[in-house]
């Protein structure tokens, strides 16, 4: 069972990191387009909360791993 809780925080945590990339290469390439300020910043409002979603994904998959090992 807790072979379970680790795998799936770990598949967790990579769901978020993947998150996190595309959020980098989304403003990265936003950035690249010399957008207006308005414009990028129409951008970096959207990508935020993916970002924060993502982050926590990995954060709670981290947490997964450490209590599935700590009880394991």
């Amino acid at each position: 069972m807790f072979d379970i809780m680790i795998w799936a925080g770990v598949a967790m945590s990579l769901a978020g990191l993947v998150g996190l990339v595309w959020c980098i290469f989304r403003v990265a390439r936003a950035r690249r387009a010399k957008l207006s300020d308005d414009d990028l910043r129409a951008v970096l409002k959207s990508v935020l909360p993916i970002n924060l979603g993502a982050l926590g994904l990995s954060i709670l998959g981290l947490m997964l791993v450490g209590l599935g090992s700590a009880l394991g």
